[in-house]
């Protein structure tokens, strides 16, 4: 009797767990397809840096010698997953297919972080990070990062701000513009790289 009544418990648990995988299963297909909204793009934008350590390379410093680097605030236009077009003084659109694959800001912090790494030889930890304290900080408002169609070129401007360990403090604005790009998703995508490499490296120099 007791082997009689553990063998239905036993096909109702496998039955759960079936409409359960099942559900999981679609779950996951739902984040890969649109199922009845819009489609997905064909690519997603990102930032690669021009400069990269290479692997086994390291640095030693001291304490003081490092840099903190916060992840720059932005206006609310660029704090999105698209591209910002600017039509007039104001009015704003978005690039048709032009979708970063992270936002802007954190993109860019990257794309720094490793630049600096590379041109100054200094060690960049995340702002905030307790191994940071009594370094330097360095922090800055991305502006501008997208397409200007009145000159059909892209433009990446952004303000550095750095706080040194005695106390002093630098700020400085840095911009790179690229004329001449179609206002198509791929052209614009791999200016403002360009582009964006183009600050990192003026702000590197800068740091050092």
């Amino acid at each position: 009797m007791t082997k009689a009544r553990a063998m239905p418990v036993c096909a109702n648990r496998s039955a759960v767990w079936l409409r359960a995988g099942f559900a999981a299963s679609l779950l996951a297909l739902g984040g890969c397809v649109s199922l009845g909204g819009a489609e997905p793009p064909a690519t997603l934008l990102t930032l690669t840096s021009e400069l990269s350590a290479p692997a086994g390379s390291s640095l030693d410093v001291a304490r003081g010698d490092t840099i903190a680097l916060h992840e720059p605030t932005v206006p609310a236009e660029i704090d999105v997953l698209r591209v910002p077009v600017q039509i007039s003084d104001s009015s704003l659109a978005y690039l048709t297919n032009a979708v970063w694959v992270e936002r802007p800001a954190q993109l860019f912090r990257s794309l720094l972080a490793e630049t600096i790494r590379v041109r100054s030889e200094k060690v960049v930890l995340p702002g905030g990070d307790p191994a940071a304290r009594g370094g330097v900080q360095l922090r800055g408002h991305l502006d501008t990062f997208g397409y200007d169609s009145s000159r059909s070129a892209v433009v990446v401007r952004f303000d550095a701000t750095l706080l040194g360990a005695d106390g002093s403090v630098r700020q400085q604005r840095f911009e790179a513009v690229e004329e001449g790009i179609l206002a198509e998703a791929g052209p614009v995508g791999a200016a403002l790289n360009r582009a964006a490499n183009d600050v990192a490296r003026q702000v590197a120099d800068w740091v050092s």
